[in-house]
């Protein structure tokens, strides 16, 4: 089994080649809004987002994690119980304690982990040991014995995790040999730091892996409502109420955190989930590794900002490892004979 997916008689993975295709678009545009979100966030940190004419002030990072998954949840269970009723919502006691586990230790905790990455080193080391989720899956796929280590697999996690480094501007070029030189001057290795990013790389890992067996038992659109309201809960244990209102954020800034809850956590969310239907975990994380091309070309296009060849060589790097993650693992049919009588 394959995250939780039945095997036919002879080995072949049962998804067809129009499931799968889905499974791949749904992530990828999950990695596009993450993509288009990072750029928004970045214009709102640096004064260039306005609204209605007026920059909208600074919002702290945490703030910005808090808040998308709080009005994720409300906005998502306002609509379902429009739409589905309150049986539409309605967990069980044990399958609800578990969505609300995966966005405790999924969503919320890769996001807190994250920033206090950043904080503690630079966003380029937070980055670089974030990005070996992918590694961190395929090695707990293979060891419950989910997957075998096919190549196309393993060259795929590898190349998805060195195009992501490459794509996030570590590797820059000289004018001498060895024509390349890595940013040293942007890395900056502190104990807590880096042990903060690996914990963050572990929650998304954790947020692959078992959220995709609960999309399979308990249904998509439950998964994410619940997982989105676990994970404001733990924020408000770290970030209370009180202290929101304390900061007097100014309308444009309230619209501006509805806006970039939408297009960061509710609608992706709600894709990836989706593509997890179709995809096993390793497929879906290694696709998710598009999140920083998407960011890159969308810098360029909206912000201008300068792409230099190695980057370049990094998207082609991650592209290529999507694709090779698609090769379906085969096995050759036993042929079983008859015991003579």
């Amino acid at each position: 089994m394959e995250g939780g997916t039945p095997r036919t008689a002879n080995g072949a993975e049962p998804r067809s080649l129009i499931n799968r295709a889905k499974g791949y678009l749904c992530v990828a545009s999950a990695t596009l809004f993450w993509g288009i979100s990072a750029s928004l966030g970045r214009a709102v940190f640096t004064g260039r987002m306005k609204i209605a004419g007026r920059t909208v002030g600074y919002i702290p990072p945490m703030m910005l994690s808090q808040s998308r998954t709080t009005f994720s949840f409300l906005i998502l269970i306002a609509v379902l119980l429009c739409v589905r009723g309150r049986r539409g919502v309605a967990m069980r006691p044990r399958e609800l304690l578990q969505c609300m586990a995966l966005g405790i230790f999924g969503i919320a905790a890769s996001n807190f982990f994250y920033y206090f990455a950043i904080e503690k080193t630079t966003v380029a080391t937070a980055i670089i040991v974030q990005y070996s989720a992918p590694v961190l899956v395929l090695l707990y796929m293979l060891a419950r014995g989910r997957q075998r280590a096919t190549a196309a697999r393993i060259w795929g996690v590898a190349l998805a995790v060195t195009g992501s480094m490459l794509a996030i501007g570590i590797v820059g070029g000289t004018a001498g040999f060895p024509w390349f030189a890595v940013g040293t001057h942007r890395l900056k290795f502190n104990g807590l730091g880096v042990l903060a990013a690996l914990l963050a790389a572990a929650a998304f890992a954790f947020w692959n892996v078992y959220g995709g067996s609960l999309v399979e038992s308990v249904g998509r659109w439950q998964v994410v409502l619940w997982a989105m309201f676990g994970a404001a809960v733990g924020w408000m244990l770290i970030n209370p109420p009180a202290r929101i209102i304390a900061a007097h954020y100014e309308p444009q800034q309230w619209l501006f955190l509805l806006i970039f809850a939408i297009s960061s956590s509710l609608v992706p969310s709600s894709l990836y989930m989706w593509g997890l239907e179709h995809l096993d975990p390793t497929r879906a994380i290694v696709t998710s590794c598009l999140e920083p091309v998407f960011a890159i070309v969308i810098a360029a296009v909206a912000l201008g900002e300068t792409v230099n060849s190695f980057q370049i060589l990094g998207i082609a790097v991650v592209l290529t490892a999507t694709i090779l993650v698609q090769i379906p693992e085969r096995t050759k049919r036993e042929t079983v004979l008859p015991s003579p009588e």
